[in-house]
């Protein structure tokens, strides 16, 4: 991935204001909430470096284009939202994350976007929720984390692994693979999903013959791959980041089918750059969200390329991160406040019930203004979003949710094969 020329974004363009109307079947303006100054601020806490660097152009992506078509709107409480992002980095450089978050805290933000992994949100999310901030993540999976004790001020609008992990397990079972073998990153997204998956692949009827665990951002795998050989394995599964680049090459070497590996959300990445690309072709492999529109993938990656000089290749998480910045303004607006507080408890409100917004249904700057209004006017707002319904939970889960399957081509990029819906917290 190429560098970040901006490190900050802040758009500009204003007149929607707060009015005093109760807010039915949820918090309201009428309720008491610690004060915001006016501004909504989000802060990103992204992996501008790192395994997970891949995914911080298209989070960052959706969420300038969500700051950018909110503001076209009017705004929040009158003035235009801003943004700003700092550096996650990764599990192996645990220092980076806190010190990112103790900046832009510091810089008075009322959401923080991020983080990208669950471990790494693991290492700020205390820091973040115990300040009365909102946490939502595009990406977080880890399915611990539904039951954080946060206060009520972490949400996600990526499902949780229960879902992709029973997904990508019946997948590899359908696909007529008996003996599965799984490699899986030893931090608790690789754990849950490999939980999970390990159940479903055996509830259907077939037998985990090697399960792997490795640390993060371990570089030699031969070890592993010889286990996987060894156990007779028709198919793996690989649960990891950016270590995948060292896993299939391993793989490769000792002549294991290529079409056999299994990628998730941590690895689903485009490989056009790899020598190996053609040696995985006709893998599979699932990521949450369904076919994204053309037409929003258009404006974000043309924005991209304007605040950042660079093209943008990937899309994973794109929708997931324009739509948790659009529900935040949403809820700024209805509860006529943009603290953390009253964000907090207006998130779920304008995701479920109500009258419907759907922003994938015509021109977004429209639907955004729309909404934003019906919030202000006091009136129950159901936002859909372009990676779906969403509907947050009382753990701030997305309740209804899809997952993409996706297929390699002898070009080392996958495309979408089918989108398989269901619900992320069973």
């Amino acid at each position: 991935m190429s560098a970040f020329a901006n490190k900050k974004f802040v758009a500009a363009v204003a007149v929607v204001a707060a009015a005093a109307l109760a807010l039915s079947g949820c918090a309201s303006k009428g309720d008491s909430y610690a004060k915001g100054d006016g501004t909504l601020k989000f802060g990103g806490v992204l992996p501008l470096t790192g395994a997970l660097s891949f995914l911080s152009p298209p989070e960052i992506a959706g969420a300038e284009l969500a700051v950018q078509d909110i503001n076209a709107a009017g705004g929040v409480l009158g003035k235009p939202v801003t943004w700003t992002v700092e550096d996650s980095s990764d599990g192996d450089h645990p220092e980076v994350a806190p010190a990112s978050a103790t900046k832009v805290l510091g810089e008075g933000v009322d959401v923080v976007v991020g983080a990208a992994a669950s471990g790494v949100t693991r290492l700020i999310i205390d820091q973040i929720t115990k300040a009365k901030t909102v946490q939502i993540s595009m990406s977080n999976t880890a399915p611990d984390l539904s039951t954080w004790k946060d206060g009520g001020y972490y949400f996600r609008t990526a499902p949780s692994d229960l879902l992709q992990g029973a997904i990508v397990g019946n997948t590899i079972v359908q696909d007529g693979n008996q003996n599965v073998a799984i490699i899986y990153q030893q931090t608790s997204y690789g754990e849950g999903l490999d939980t999970k998956a390990k159940s479903t692949i055996e509830a259907a009827g077939a037998t985990v013959v090697a399960n792997l665990p490795f640390p993060e951002a371990e570089t030699n795998f031969d070890t592993i791959v010889d286990q996987v050989v060894a156990a007779g394995a028709d198919s793996v599964l690989v649960i990891s980041y950016d270590e995948i680049k060292k896993i299939v090459p391993a793989l490769q070497k000792k002549k294991f089918d290529g079409s056999k590996i299994y990628f998730v959300d941590g690895n689903l990445a485009n490989f056009s750059d790899q020598s190996w690309k053609g040696y995985i072709a006709g893998s599979k492999g699932t990521l949450p969200g369904g076919k994204l529109n053309d037409a929003f993938k258009t404006r974000a990656a043309e924005l991209y390329k304007a605040n950042h000089g660079a093209e943008l290749t990937e899309t994973a998480y794109l929708a997931e991160s324009y739509d948790a910045v659009v529900l935040c303004a949403l809820a700024a607006e209805a509860a006529g406040n943009d603290s953390g507080d009253a964000i907090s408890k207006n998130l779920q409100a304008v995701s479920t019930g109500g009258d419907k917004f759907d922003v994938a249904s015509g021109d977004s700057v429209a639907v955004i203004k729309a909404a934003l209004e019906a919030a202000k006017a006091g009136k129950d707002v159901d936002f859909d979003g372009f990676s779906g319904p969403i509907d947050f939970d009382d753990n701030g889960d997305p309740t209804g949710a899809s997952i993409g399957i996706y297929q390699y081509g002898k070009d080392g990029t996958n495309s979408l094969l089918n989108v398989v819906a269901g619900n992320s917290v069973k």
